[in-house]
């Protein structure tokens, strides 16, 4: 089984959270053999992420696209900075997602390295709770879910990290 992130841009027929959780619940009884682990949306519900944990990345995405969910990027990634049941249970607050495109000459080993050494710095902007990564295995992007009270304590926190930002996402208060 691999995991999966999922980024769709959603469509004019959900633009509240009603229609969102609707679209996930239908998602979560009709995707088959794929497990939906995690779904955050935009504040404004343009975008999702969706994590599954899938055999078969042609037939999640044949699921999705049955469902009229429209799929941007498809990508296998690694957890980071959490292991996978405890992101299943989702159980802390999460408000904010930091995209990040990682350099082209950074490998998985280099990543891993980094964030060990500098994680220990998020101690120095305590309003932000890190909570866990998703990079993607071809190390073409990484997305990082934080608890903070706003854009500008994010940031704060990526620079205590020393760690860029390509966009900052407020999501919604959606659970799965």
């Amino acid at each position: 089984m691999g995991l999966f992130l999922v980024e769709s841009t959603l469509n004019e027929n959900i633009k509240e959270q009603s229609a969102f959780e609707a679209k996930v619940e239908q998602l979560q009884t009709q995707v088959g053999k794929n497990e939906l682990i995690e779904v955050q949306v935009a504040s404004d519900f343009s975008r999702a992420f969706f994590i599954f944990e899938s055999e078969n990345e042609e037939a999640l995405k044949g699921s999705l696209d049955t469902l009229g969910v429209p799929v941007t990027l498809t990508k296998e990634v690694r957890i980071v900075g959490q292991e996978l049941e405890d992101a299943k249970k989702q159980k802390e607050k999460i408000n904010y997602l930091v995209e990040w495109n990682l350099p082209e000459n950074l490998t998985m080993d280099q990543y891993l390295e980094r964030k060990k050494n500098n994680s220990v710095h998020y101690a120095e902007v305590p309003e932000v709770s890190f909570s866990r990564t998703y990079v993607c295995e071809d190390m073409s992007k990484c997305l990082c879910f934080y608890d903070a009270p706003d854009d500008d304590a994010v940031v704060r926190a990526r620079e205590a990290v020393k760690a860029p930002i390509d966009s900052i996402t407020q999501l919604s208060s959606n659970k799965k």
